[in-house]
């Protein structure tokens, strides 16, 4: 039984990415969710994993059939993060989307040749290495570098953070080609599998999400040919990274709502269920204002992202309205996490409820994709512009 009201529904939710969701859904209980919990404790999720989501269609349902995908628009894609959610898997399959995009987008016709088929059937997964340990995310500060050395570029540094770091065999790492700032950073792309001179260091133990792998990454006077600059051209590395990102930050409101919504459905059902003084949980008023408020905040959250999506599937969304999506949904998934937690008592604290998983999961959102810091502050120079 749904317990949260139905939202409007718009009309990017149509009959065939209704019954395509479902597809996955079946999927994603029969193939993923059995193993869940293996690899939450092993900290990875196997790489062929993908293979099978990618044979059945839906690893890159968005990418063009040419390449192998299915020609979808960018909402099969979020259905897919969704039931991913809801099956407690983060983080693998929507970097690998992101990356993707980034070769689709701005790769030279052989680089799309070559890499996006196998992105597409899950020969290769991928992940995407910006951030640095001494700088963060602050990509016009970054160190790592490629010098250009004939036909080939040498890459020296280090990369830290990286989701799919561990697992991945197709990397997009963000390096040095030029000056320091923007205009001077570039795109390579790495093929990682007995790659001289590439190393994965620690597998970073995370208080959440462990089934995603994090790593460290380094480069020693590693060789890529200078094909693998991704588009050609030096220095467009900073421009191509922020064309996807009201993308990316709808990606990360999805996995809000839909992480919500399940928070609140856990929730009502434990408090029936719980006895304390001689009634349910449920049955003091305390717990049904509290569920009352989360159910609404489901509500609001579930309209601004289906929203959000309608307008990214139109053309139509603006940045900012993207940053809004990704800071505000993820305080209140973080807001809501904590009150259910709360009503579960001491069992919340255990881990082998949902409901504690999904409080310390919920807690990278507001840091990751871009904190939710950076958001307000890149919303106010819109508003402050002249």
């Amino acid at each position: 039984m749904r317990i949260l009201p139905r939202v409007f529904q718009h009309a990017w939710m149509d009959a065939d990415i209704a019954s395509f969701c479902e597809q996955v859904r079946r999927y994603v209980e029969r193939e993923l969710t059995p193993h869940v919990p293996a690899w939450r404790a092993q900290g990875y999720i196997p790489r062929e994993t993908w293979r099978g989501f990618g044979e059945h269609g839906f690893l890159l349902p968005e990418m063009d059939e040419q390449w192998g995908g299915g020609g979808g628009n960018l909402a099969y894609q979020l259905v897919v993060q969704e039931e991913l959610t809801k099956a407690e898997v983060h983080g693998s399959t929507s970097v690998h989307t992101i990356a993707s995009h980034y070769i689709k987008t701005y790769g030279t016709d052989a680089q799309k040749q070559r890499w996006l088929p196998k992105l597409c059937s899950g020969e290769m997964l991928a992940g995407i290495a910006m951030t640095e340990p001494a700088v963060g995310s602050d990509l016009k500060a970054m160190a790592s570098r490629a010098q250009r050395d004939g036909d080939h570029y040498v890459i020296n540094g280090s990369k830290t953070f990286i989701t799919n770091g561990y697992t991945a065999n197709l990397l997009l790492v963000a390096l040095r080609t030029g000056d320091a700032g923007s205009s001077g950073v570039s795109l390579m792309v790495l093929e990682t599998e007995n790659l001289p001179g590439f190393r994965v260091g620690r597998r970073l133990h995370k208080i959440g999400q462990h089934i995603s792998d994090t790593a460290e990454l380094f480069f020693e006077d590693l060789r890529i040919p200078a094909a693998q600059l991704l588009g050609g051209t030096e220095g467009q590395g900073f421009k191509q990274l922020m064309s996807q990102l009201p993308y990316e930050r709808t990606l990360l409101a999805v996995s809000a709502a839909t992480a919500i919504e399940m928070a609140v459905e856990l929730t009502v059902d434990y408090t029936q269920q719980r006895k304390a003084f001689g009634q349910t949980i449920a049955d003091f008023q305390n717990t049904r204002f509290k569920l009352a408020e989360c159910a609404t905040t489901a509500h609001v959250v579930r309209s601004f992202v289906n929203d959000c999506i309608q307008r990214l599937l139109d053309g139509t969304l603006e940045n900012e309205a993207a940053y809004m999506a990704k800071w505000w949904c993820s305080e209140q998934q973080c807001k809501v996490m904590d009150e259910c937690l709360q009503l579960f008592g001491g069992y919340g604290f255990m881990e082998e409820y949902p409901i504690a998983r999904m409080y310390t999961d919920a807690r990278i959102q507001k840091i990751y994709g871009g904190t939710n810091e950076i958001m307000k502050d890149l919303i106010a120079r819109r508003l402050f512009a002249s």
